[in-house]
C-alpha cells in the first residue's frame, strides 16, 4: 500500500482548518500553527493517521465485510457517491434517516417494500391499477430510492463507518457508538477526535481535500478486495465442490464391489463351461467302450 504523499495533501488544502474561535481544544495535538486567525493542521500527523486508517479498512474489506460511507454535505455527496460506488460499498449521501442502524429491521422492511414495488412492475400488477394508484406507488418508490437506494444491498449492520464531517453527522456517529461500530472520520479543527476510533485530521470543507482522503480510503478498500479474491483463487475448490468430490468418490467405491462380483461370476461361468466339456469327454469315452 503506497504511503501518502505530503505534497499532494498540501496541494489539496488538507492543512486548512477553521477559525481559531471555532476550534475544539481536543484537536490541539493535531494543530501545527495559527496563521491569520486560522488553525493549520499538522500534515505529518495527518499522514500517520491516514495510513493507519487505510491499513484498517483494507483488512475489513479483505475479510469480506462492508464499510458504510456517510457524507450528506453538499460538497461531499457527489464525490463520495461516485467514488464509493466503484468499490461496491454502501453510502448515505442524502439525509441520514434517524435510527438507520439502531432500528435496522425497520430499514430492512423499507428496502423490502422497494423490492416489492419493483416486482409489481414486472409481474403485471401495475396493469390492473388505476393511473392515480400507479402514480402514488411510483412516487413512493422514488422516495425510497433516494433515501435508501445505496444501502439496498446492506443485509446486515456494517462492520465500520466512514464519516466526512463528524460534527454534521453527529446522529450517525451516536448510533455507531451505541452499536460499537468502529468509525473512521475526517476531523477538522472544530471537531472532537476522541469520538472517533480512527480520526483523520483534515479539512472537511474543501472538495479537493475530501476527494483526496476518500480516494485513499477507497484505494485501500480496493486492495483488500483484490487480495481477498487472490486468496480465494489459491484455496482452490470450495467446500461444496469438495463435498461433491467426496460424494462421487463414495459412489465410485460403492460401484467397485459390483464390478468384482461380475468378474467373479464370469470366472465361475468359465469354470462351469470347462466342467461341462470334461463331462462331455467322459461321456464320449463311455460310448466308445
Amino acid at each position: 500500500m503506497p504511503r501518502t504523499n505530503f505534497d499532494e495533501l498540501l496541494d489539496a488544502g488538507v492543512h486548512f482548518g477553521h477559525l481559531r474561535r471555532k476550534w475544539n481544544p481536543h484537536m490541539a495535538p493535531y494543530i501545527f500553527m495559527e496563521r491569520n486567525g486560522i488553525h493549520i493542521i499538522d500534515l505529518h500527523k495527518t499522514i500517520v493517521k491516514l495510513d493507519e486508517a487505510c491499513a484498517a479498512v483494507k483488512q475489513i474489506a479483505k475479510s469480506g465485510r462492508k464499510i458504510l460511507f456517510v457524507a450528506t454535505k453538499k460538497q461531499a455527496k457527489d464525490i463520495v457517491a461516485d467514488r464509493v460506488k466503484e468499490v461496491g460499498m454502501p453510502f448515505v449521501t442524502e439525509r441520514w434517516p434517524g435510527g438507520m442502524l439502531t432500528n435496522f429491521p425497520t430499514i430492512r422492511k423499507a428496502v423490502k417494500k422497494m423490492s416489492t414495488i419493483d416486482k409489481m412492475a414486472t409481474d403485471g400488477t401495475f396493469d390492473n391499477m388505476s393511473k392515480r394508484e400507479k402514480l402514488q406507488v411510483t412516487r413512493q418508490r422514488a422516495k425510497l430510492e433516494k433515501n435508501l437506494g445505496s444501502i439496498s444491498d446492506l443485509t446486515r449492520l456494517p462492520a465500520a463507518m466512514f464519516i466526512v464531517d463528524i460534527s454534521k453527522e453527529h446522529i450517525a456517529l451516536r448510533e455507531a457508538a451505541r452499536l460499537n461500530i468502529p468509525v473512521f472520520g475526517m476531523v477538522d479543527t472544530n471537531s472532537d477526535p476522541n469520538t472517533v476510533d480512527f480520526p483523520i485530521p483534515a479539512n472537511d470543507d474543501a472538495s479537493k481535500s475530501i476527494k483526496l482522503i476518500v480516494d485513499k480510503i477507497c484505494e485501500a478498500i480496493q486492495e483488500g478486495l483484490e487480495e481477498r479474491k487472490l486468496e480465494r483463487d489459491k484455496e482452490g475448490p470450495s467446500k461444496e465442490e469438495k463435498g461433491d468430490d467426496r460424494k462421487s468418490g463414495r459412489k465410485a467405491a460403492a460401484r467397485k464391489p459390483v464390478e468384482v462380483e461380475e468378474e467373479e461370476d464370469a470366472d465361475e461361468e468359465e469354470d462351469e463351461e470347462e466342467d461341462d466339456s470334461d463331462l462331455d469327454a467322459d461321456l464320449d469315452d463311455d460310448t466308445e467302450e
